[in-house]
């Protein structure tokens, strides 16, 4: 079995982000003990932007061999009228069948269109769906919250490669 670990790629989780008042403590210390549950030098799998916050967490976790995948990703940012994207309707129901969809370990149905509509970044879970066989019983969700109403998870994982 394969760990595979999801974070955000919420550029607030930057470094220069965390000052004497972090503005995501919560969020930081999930997605930082989550990668240290893969091990350091984890593959990525993440946008450009993605990529920028992953490598930023894998830095501060020591250096181990792992084969585990890190996946960044996140739910809508249209949950609330000072959302990035503003409010719309759709992002609740999105979020929740989004949820289950992790919590299930079941990829594989996402709806891409409106992902992109309510500008979620699930690209890297559409490739996890595609290419591993998650086990839902090793499913655990270290963080589920929508600040600034953007949704965000932390979610720890194991499955097998297809």
């Amino acid at each position: 079995m394969t760990r595979f670990v999801v974070v955000p790629g919420a550029l607030a989780l930057l470094p220069s982000y965390g000052g004497i008042e972090d503005p995501v403590a919560d969020l930081r210390a999930a997605a930082l003990a989550a990668v240290r549950w893969l091990g350091g030098a984890p593959r990525v799998v993440a946008s450009a932007q993605g990529g920028r916050v992953a490598a930023a967490l894998v830095s501060e976790v020591p250096e181990a061999a792992s084969d585990g995948v890190l996946v960044v990703a996140n739910g809508s940012a249209k949950r609330t009228e000072k959302a990035p994207g503003h409010l719309d309707e759709r992002a609740l129901a999105f979020d929740d069948a989004l949820r289950s969809a992790l919590l299930a370990g079941d990829l594989s149905h996402l709806d891409q269109d409106l992902a992109l509509e309510l500008w979620a970044d699930v690209d890297s879970l559409v490739w996890l769906g595609q290419e591993v066989d998650l086990d839902p019983a090793t499913v655990q969700v270290d963080y589920d919250d929508d600040p600034y109403g953007v949704q965000y998870w932390v979610v720890r994982m194991e499955g097998v490669w297809r």
